[in-house]
């Protein structure tokens, strides 16, 4: 076998192994469910709210701009992202659940702190 035989089949097995590894990787991830408000990030954070002041204001910031996340009842905050590369904005989804609380299922992620969910399922809570 050639060096350039050689090298190509390392190469070849690089590969595979990269791909597999990605792909558990990405089938580790158990399905999450998340409740609580969707309201306006910078609410959340700088009015330091519990929950909406109102479905109008919460859909008046989404509109305006502001990311929609979910807060659950002990605080965290999830912010909705997609899967898709080029990643896509959030909002649209969740305008007609601003200010409401919703049962959220999807892939949750953690990183530095912050949480984010991959929604596979939402829909509002009964009142």
């Amino acid at each position: 076998m050639t060096f350039r035989s050689r090298l190509t089949c390392a190469w070849i097995l690089f590969v595979l192994v990269v791909t597999t590894s990605a792909s558990l990787q990405a089938e580790d991830k158990a399905s999450t469910t998340v409740k609580g408000y969707v309201l306006d990030s910078a609410c959340a954070f700088v009015k330091n709210l519990k929950k909406p002041i109102s479905v109008d204001c919460a859909m008046s910031c989404a509109k305006a701009g502001s990311p929609l996340v979910i807060l659950t009842d002990d605080g965290k905050l999830y912010w909705p992202i997609s899967n898709t590369m080029p990643a896509t904005g959030q909002n649209e989804r969740l305008l007609k659940f601003a200010g409401q609380r919703v049962t959220a299922t999807g892939t949750a992620y953690e990183k530095g702190g912050s949480h984010a969910l991959v929604i596979d399922k939402i829909e509002a809570e009964a009142k």
